[in-house]
């Protein structure tokens, strides 16, 4: 066997913090003092001295698409791209390595502002979890609240640390304890702490990172990890899966990091928001034909700390078209409806899983027949409730829901005890 030899790098990415030329390790030094090409930020830019003599370029916005044109153009050349902190860590290493390939970069990376972060504070960085905020909502922020946990946000910029503040204190976290760290390892590090709550801290340096010590007041509902979130926690109008049956939906879909789900006849959004909330990458559109219940879907997501659920307004099947390839798709409404079905049957992959759920004989039959053609699981999920009966206590049942659940094979075979139900 030969070792294959690396290729030689195109790009050399260097990582600099607040502290500027005076932090820098001998090599990126002297990396940027023999390059020919220097592309960043404005800011990064003027931390350079006068003995980096290559020519300075500034990144254009947008950013991803101008990549391959500048990398083309300095072809041939000494480039070096500067980069906050740590640049493989939501930093521009990622979108280098994504368009222009891995292999044609080498990185250099500085200390990231979590790692400055937690030295100073004296917290564990594994034990820490991190929400970026840059270019993204502040209610992704929602998902990382639990109480007790450490959490550091990325901010914007100046004025983040106020919007957090009203979002924690909207959620119930009012009593969080805030550090505002600003120009970690800089000349001009400093910080500024309060609670959420009672935050009127001014706007400060636009670099900055937020440092949280959750705290719930006990007034909202309690949000755990796994799926069954209690069903006030929804805004709904009755079309809603409730909480016993929607635990045994998503046991069912078995939602995995990066998969995609499609949610069709999305009601309140609860399946495709509790997929959401199963793991960060997780990814889902919910679509739901009633423009109404589509904006209340919109509305749990955010409220649950999945903002980037995208919701579709229209009828399946026509409104699937376009949609990402799904993983795992979930029907819960529309069974009966002219090629729904067969549209989410035919866009799973080979080891995808559909879910359909319904409650009237008519949709049963459907589900009955596709258990027949195409195996899987057929089941019914009885609830009860104890409610006052009188002076005592009974059972109030909730209408039973027929689950049938699948996992696409390549040849579909029946299982030999539906073959021989049908003899």
């Amino acid at each position: 066997m030969t070792r294959a030899e690396p290729a030689t790098p195109a790009v050399t990415v260097v990582g600099v913090g607040a502290d500027g030329w005076s932090g820098l390790a001998p090599a990126a030094r002297e990396t940027l003092r023999q390059a020919e090409v220097v592309i960043g930020g404005k800011r990064q830019l003027a931390l350079l001295p006068g003995e980096c003599t290559g020519k300075r370029v500034t990144w254009p916005s947008p950013l991803r698409p101008a990549v391959p044109g500048l990398f083309a153009e300095h072809e041939g050349r000494r480039v070096c791209v500067l980069a906050s902190g740590d640049p493989m860590f939501y930093g521009i290493g990622r979108a280098l390595a994504e368009v222009a390939g891995p292999e044609r970069l080498r990185v250099l990376p500085h200390p990231s502002s979590v790692s400055h972060a937690c030295a100073r504070l004296g917290w564990p960085v594994e034990d820490t979890e991190v929400v970026t905020l840059v270019g993204r909502p502040t209610h992704n922020l929602t998902l990382a609240l639990h109480e007790g946990r450490r959490v550091l946000v990325l901010s914007e910029g100046a004025g983040t640390p106020a919007e957090v503040a009203r979002l924690l204190t909207a959620r119930g976290f009012g009593p969080t304890r805030m550090r505002v760290l600003e120009q970690l390892g800089g000349e001009f590090e400093q910080q500024v702490a309060g609670t959420a709550e009672e935050w009127t801290q001014s706007p400060g340096d636009p670099l900055n990172v937020i440092a949280l010590e959750c705290r719930r007041t006990g007034t909202e509902p309690r949000q755990a990890l796994v799926p069954g979130l209690p069903d006030e926690a929804y805004e709904n109008d009755g079309q809603l899966t409730k909480r016993h049956v929607r635990a045994a939906t998503l046991a069912a879909l078995a939602p995995a990091p990066g998969e995609m789900l499609w949610d069709v006849g999305g009601g309140a959004g609860s399946v495709a928001v509790e997929w959401m909330r199963a793991h960060r990458s997780c990814r889902a559109a919910s679509v739901e034909r009633d423009p109404a219940r589509a904006a209340r879907i919109a509305r749990n997501a955010e409220a649950l700390g999945v903002p980037s659920l995208h919701v579709v307004t229209g009828s399946a099947p026509g409104a699937l078209t376009g949609l990402p390839t799904p993983d795992a798709v979930f029907v819960g409404g529309g069974l009966t409806a002219p090629g729904v079905l067969d549209a989410c049957w035919e866009a799973l992959a080979e080891g995808g899983r559909l879910v359909a759920n319904t409650v009237t004989l008519e949709s049963e039959a459907v589900l009955a027949d596709r258990y027949r053609r195409h195996g899987g699981e057929l089941v019914r999920l009885a609830v009860s409730q104890a409610v006052p009966v009188g002076g005592f206590t009974g059972w109030r049942q909730a209408m039973p829901v027929t689950q049938w659940s699948v996992t696409k094979s390549r040849s579909g075979p029946v299982p030999e005890a539906v073959r021989g139900e049908e003899k």
